[in-house]
């Protein structure tokens, strides 16, 4: 087991940061399966979770979100980099350092809600067996409580208790992701990542399991990492933003900071996808030139990176410069980071947080 001892990352408010972490998956050709390139699929991220609070992931498909959550709970083994995580007695361990014997204890604080409630259930188990698997193989109680623990938790997440005894199929979405809720809560876990957790949900349910998951947070103080291309959903949850693009981070903030004055053009045309419920003000913005922007060409290809800037051959303010040097991620303001050259220069718009 590596334990770090940095000043920096024993802060009592940061429970999980990341440093230069590094997923490249190889490409691997021919009969004898040589390795011709790799696809960067997170691309040297730094990230900071603190201890209660809730940092949204955004970006559009394909840029690494969904990677960067399975490494950090150790599904993917990183290529690089660190994963410095704070345990409940104060010591920071790096998980990326882990054999995988040394992470079980680590794997009981960091869980995951699935994007999928419909494939992330075994449709042959009960509820009592999905939520309580995890009590069972982790010798967490005796078997004779499980049960009683499993119908508390399946309360705690808005169904009934005798529900336990049914099927997966008996359920709609919205009651299955609560049931994966359930699955995720099981063990008390101090960190969830939640993986698109309400994308493939009906609107009409999305918003109760936004508020069952912000309802829990303030009963156990939990800590979320919240994965989305909604940026109308990661407003409401997120406290941080962090937009991703082709396995590097753009920027990140202060989630009403990122909302109002986007510091990358890559959030601003993120931001202006976002949908206005009032229909004449949307109006007005198309008719004002604000209207959405939308970007030319596809995300990059993670395995052919651009060179220079990734976003340069999509991004309308691309200059000679982008073109051939990479942007550091650096401080542009106060608790704000950028990776763009001109992102002191650029006037971006953004939204109004308290209109949507």
């Amino acid at each position: 087991m590596t334990v770090i001892d940095d000043p920096d990352t024993r802060a009592d408010q940061v429970l999980l940061e990341t440093r230069d972490l590094t997923m490249h998956f190889p490409i691997r050709k021919g009969m004898l399966g040589r390795t011709v390139g790799h696809v960067r699929a997170v691309d040297g991220v730094d990230l900071t979770i603190a201890a209660g609070r809730t940092v949204g992931l955004v970006g559009e498909s394909g840029c690494g979100k969904s990677t960067l959550g399975r490494c950090i709970l150790r599904a993917n083994t990183p290529t690089a980099g660190m994963i410095n995580y704070r345990t409940a007695d104060g010591r920071v361990v790096d998980l990326a350092a882990m054999k995988e014997r040394e992470l079980k204890p680590y794997r009981r604080e960091i869980r995951m809600v699935f994007q999928d409630p419909f494939s992330a259930l075994n449709p042959r188990f009960t509820l009592n067996q999905i939520v309580g698997e995890a009590l069972r193989v982790n010798h967490v109680l005796p078997a004779s409580e499980i049960d009683d623990r499993v119908a508390a938790l399946l309360q705690r997440v808005g169904l009934r208790a005798e529900y336990r005894h049914r099927y997966p199929n008996a359920f709609s979405g919205g009651e299955r992701q609560r049931v994966g809720i359930a699955r995720a809560l099981a063990l008390d876990p101090r960190l969830v990542v939640a993986d698109e957790a309400v994308s493939a949900l009906d609107v009409s349910v999305r918003a109760q399991i936004l508020n069952l998951l912000r309802d829990l947070q303030d009963d156990s103080n939990l800590t979320y990492l919240f994965i989305s291309h909604d940026l109308g959903t990661v407003e409401y949850m997120a406290d941080e933003v962090v937009v991703m693009y082709v396995g590097k981070v753009v920027e990140s903030g202060p989630t009403a900071e990122i909302y109002g004055n986007p510091q990358h053009p890559y959030t601003e045309a993120l931001l202006s996808a976002v949908p206005d419920p009032d229909p004449d003000a949307a109006a007005r913005a198309k008719t004002d030139g604000r209207g959405r922007i939308v970007l030319r060409g596809e995300v990059a290809d993670p395995s052919k990176v651009p060179t220079g800037c990734p976003f340069h051959p999509r991004c309308f303010y691309a200059q000679d410069r982008c073109r051939t040097e990479v942007p550091a991620l650096r401080e542009v303001r106060p608790g704000r980071r950028a990776a763009c050259h001109f992102a002191e220069e650029l006037e971006l718009r953004g939204i109004d947080p308290t209109d949507n």
